[in-house]
């Protein structure tokens, strides 16, 4: 059965106002069957030019799962207090293995 995985690539530039972001998200994450599977902590580039910020890979039991936790009202809450405190916010879903 596939999984999926959420990717993101973050640039935090209010680490105050991201705290708020990072107390919300976990709930969102869980009510749609998430689970952390990298929260930030050291990475280095292997190949190519992609210097990330701050790395975080979540992991759904689908496809759909990781959709619907995008659109979620919780989601959305998290989504409001994040606004303005990234330089960048790249997330991409992936489907898994």
């Amino acid at each position: 059965m596939p999984v999926a995985y959420v990717i993101a690539d973050v640039d935090v530039s209010d680490p105050k106002q991201y705290e708020a972001y990072r107390a919300l998200s976990p709930g969102a994450i869980a009510a749609a069957g998430g689970r952390f599977v990298v929260r930030g902590g050291r990475h280095e580039t292997m190949e190519g030019h992609w210097v990330p910020g701050r790395v975080v890979v979540v992991e759904f039991p689908s496809y759909e799962a990781a959709k619907a936790f995008y659109d979620s009202p919780p989601y959305l809450v998290a989504r409001a207090a994040r606004e303005g405190a990234t330089r960048r916010f790249n997330m991409i879903i992936v489907e898994g293995v």
